[in-house]
């Protein structure tokens, strides 16, 4: 899908499928990518398609996404299971593919990892996950301000940051931590090591 008639389309479609608070944050994250992508030199409709869609799997509830998975083949690891929410990632890859008619394969993967990030993550799928992150609408994380002017100055630093610090969140509220998460942190972390411009 390259024209603007279909992303015209799926907009429509999500609206009718989302939360009115979900599809505006889904909005929100499509325009934010955008200017990243201008920024960083990425495909802006990739970036506004991927945007546009990283959330359409949420007009369903963390269990209905558990049991879809299953049901459709999906592969569901022991910190997927023990944290839904995360889930709804890797299903909505499956339904921008199957319900949406994306075959661009580079925005399926940033669809895929834009909860969990990994190493080595293409300049798209950094791009959506932190847009998702950073996005206008956003007003709960303490450092959001800081994040926001970095993301437009060094990807890669803003991107390391933002895990560093859902993983701390994650760690003081107990909650479940998945693997990919802190295997991703690592990898970012160490792109810095070297770095004087390095926070550890």
């Amino acid at each position: 899908i390259r024209m603007k008639e279909d992303i015209s389309a799926i907009r429509k479609k999500l609206k009718k499928k989302l939360p009115p608070d979900r599809y505006e944050h889904s909005l929100s994250v499509s325009y934010t990518a955008i200017a990243l992508a201008m920024r960083y030199g990425c495909d802006l409709e990739q970036a506004e398609l991927a945007g546009l869609l990283h959330d359409c799997a949420r007009q369903h509830d963390n269990q209905t996404i558990y049991e879809k998975c299953l049901d459709k083949g999906i592969e569901v690891t022991k910190d997927e299971e023990a944290n839904k929410i995360l889930l709804h990632a890797k299903y909505g890859s499956y339904m921008a593919a199957h319900k949406y008619g994306i075959k661009d394969q580079e925005i399926l993967t940033a669809i895929e990892y834009h909860t969990t990030g990994r190493p080595k993550m293409s300049l798209l799928e950094k791009i959506i996950y932190i847009a998702d992150y950073i996005e206008p609408r956003r007003n709960k994380a303490a450092n959001l301000a800081h994040m926001r002017q970095l993301a437009f100055i060094d990807l890669d630093r803003a991107l390391y940051e933002i895990m560093a610090g859902i993983l701390q969140y994650l760690e003081e509220t107990n909650a479940a931590i998945d693997k990919q998460t802190q295997e991703a942190c690592i990898y970012y972390r160490d792109c810095y090591k070297d770095s004087k411009k390095a926070a550890f």
